[in-house]
């Protein structure tokens, strides 16, 4: 999913245009030059790479004013039949299903059945009692602390097609002993949040998310070929099946058996985002002033305001403000994106996870509303962002010399992920994405990914006499990461034996064995191919998003180890005194 910035001083115009009735003139706006004719072949331009026989592809449906300009497929829904994607094919649109979640929730707030800052217990009474109050707000903001299930069921070895039911993944959630975070006090996005909201809407209202969504929203909505999928038996008609490439070429089959909803589960067409589109103009649905509510940004303890809504990321777009969600699950991928201000909305649904449906709705955005984004757009300075970065004008010249001892790696104090940098061909490139890439100069200290799938600015910090070298990394919708450069431990065999063994954690149920292989740390799990460990700092090891620091009792043996991943902080591990035997975990 995708989350990214958005300066906080157009929040107010926002809500109140959100707001807005249909039919209402916009007299401040000006006039409306786009030729229509010409929409549907620059939109097919930007898909033309999914436009073939043997491809996935996408669906698009792009509206302005209350009128669909372009509505069509590219490529196929199923590759076994030769099915064409349609503006009624079905897709899973994965996290973008959040907004009807928060809907949901706040439609039962709206008949009095529950209250935001409700405690969750309240509802799950399975919850632990972790001495801090977790509320139905710090749920749908994702402030509350709560690991993410989908990455503890990932570490546990549970696969795609494994059927998952909503009891394995409360029941992982429950054994959780400790939160990431105090809730209120950090952002960090969950699935967990959205899966319980999933059982509050069913037991505050007597009714599954999936039933109590399809009366109160769908059906008013005249969304006929929506609903929540938790029965993963369930025949859908007009289905897309979800893909992801072969190494060797081709496409394989990508789908889950996962039942779980709230967080995701959400199958839906083009033209059905539409009718929920509308709604935010209409209220037909909630009313206005729970639309509003809708939009809301999020604030933490410390009062900072969130970028993030009710399962709606606030953004901008080259000067336009923007509302919309990401979604990635399987193979597929989805947004939808809706400009308040321009009452104008892009619906961009995927079956291949290598799409980029919010990059590709961006660009028909920019092909739909050129209009205001000359008239007013074009992008500003956000405040919040390094004085450097908002001054930057175009690539500039950076000695050789200079480039050469920015090289090294570098790792975040806080979380202990590295990054490394290279000088190579003349350039400075950095390892992100999966991929490598060129870091372009646009000042000496600041550095702009060139060519990616994503987008990162790097600002190196002024040299200081006896300080390393260090930079400040920002990607959208993540605040700045501070990166500290590190001469990386070269521990000896006798050093890496020490940490060979079997460690189990009760929270995961789970069984992994560290062994030492060809001169190098790695890890074994279940359902998981050996990762090497990258050494890092004293008793700290990295892998693929892991970040293993590892615990030494008072004789300084070890003794166990806390895992980061991601969305999961400190998950403890014990080491077993037992030899390490195979590599497993116990069936959950």
């Amino acid at each position: 999913m995708r989350l990214t910035r958005c300066p906080r001083r157009a929040f107010a115009a926002l809500l109140v245009l959100a707001a807005a009735p249909l039919v209402a003139a916009r007299a401040d706006a000006s006039p409306w030059a786009l030729d229509t004719a010409a929409v549907g072949p620059r939109i097919d331009q930007v898909f033309s790479a999914f436009d073939e026989p043997d491809s996935p592809g996408c669906a698009v449906l792009v509206a302005r004013d209350g009128k669909v300009l372009h509505e069509r497929g590219y490529g196929m829904a199923n590759l076994e039949h030769g099915t064409r994607i349609g503006s009624q094919t079905v897709f899973d649109i994965g996290s973008t299903s959040k907004q009807f979640t928060a809907m949901s929730v706040l439609l039962l707030a709206q008949d009095g059945k529950l209250g935001l800052d409700d405690d969750v217990r309240k509802h799950v009474p399975e919850l632990p009692d972790y001495g801090r109050t977790v509320t139905i707000r710090h749920l749908i903001h994702h402030t509350s602390g709560i690991r993410d299930y989908l990455g503890l069921m990932d570490l546990a070895g549970w696969r795609f097609e494994d059927v998952a039911t909503d009891q394995d993944a409360l029941d992982v959630i429950t054994r959780q002993k400790a939160l990431n975070f105090d809730p209120g006090t950090e952002h960090l996005y969950s699935n967990s949040g959205y899966f319980l909201l999933s059982m509050v809407v069913e037991r505050a209202s007597g009714r599954s998310l999936p039933q109590f969504a399809a009366e109160r929203i769908f059906r008013p909505l005249g969304m006929k070929d929506t609903h929540f999928h938790d029965d993963h038996t369930q025949i859908v008609p007009n289905r897309a099946t979800g893909y992801s490439p072969r190494k060797d070429g081709g496409f394989r089959i990508e789908m889950s058996n996962f039942e779980q909803t709230g967080d995701g589960s959400l199958y839906t067409t083009v033209r059905d985002m539409n009718l929920w589109d509308r709604n935010f103009y209409e209220g037909t649905v909630g009313g206005r002033e729970l639309l509003q509510q809708m939009v809301q940004p999020a604030q933490l303890a410390s009062g900072r305001t969130l970028d993030y809504a009710f399962g709606l990321v606030l953004d901008e777009h080259k000067g336009l403000e923007v509302v919309g969600h990401g979604g990635a699950w399987a193979g597929y991928r989805a947004d939808l994106i809706r400009f308040p201000a321009q009452h104008a909305s892009v619906v961009c649904l995927c079956n291949l996870a290598t799409a980029n449906p919010s990059a590709l709705a961006r660009r028909v955005a920019d092909v739909v509303l050129a209009d205001a984004i000359a008239a007013g757009g074009g992008g500003h300075p956000d405040a919040s962002e390094p004085p450097d970065k908002a001054s930057a004008k175009g690539p500039v010249r950076v000695r050789r010399t200079e480039l050469e001892q920015k090289a090294g790696t570098y790792r975040d104090p806080v979380t202990g992920t590295l990054r490394d940098l290279s000088f190579r061909h003349g350039r400075l490139e950095v390892d992100v994405f999966g991929g490598t890439y060129e870091l372009q100069p646009f000042s000496p200290t600041l550095f702009r990914l060139m060519d990616a799938p994503g987008e990162m600015d790097i600002t190196f910090d002024p040299p200081a006499p006896g300080r390393r070298l260090s930079f400040h990394e920002a990607m959208p919708g993540r605040d700045p990461v501070l990166r500290e450069a590190i001469d990386p431990t070269e521990p000896s065999a006798r050093q890496l034996a020490e940490y060979a063994g079997a460690y189990e954690s009760d929270e995961l149920r789970a069984r992994f064995e560290l062994v030492v292989n060809e001169g190098h740390l790695a890890v074994r799990a279940r359902n998981t191919p050996e990762m090497p460990l990258r050494p890092a700092v004293a008793d700290e090891f990295t892998a693929s998003g892991l970040v293993i620091r590892f615990d030494r009792g008072a004789a300084g043996d070890v003794t166990g180890f806390g895992l980061d991943a991601g969305r999961i902080r400190n998950l403890r591990f014990t080491r077993k005194l037992e030899a390490a035997g195979t590599a497993g975990v116990s069936t959950p």
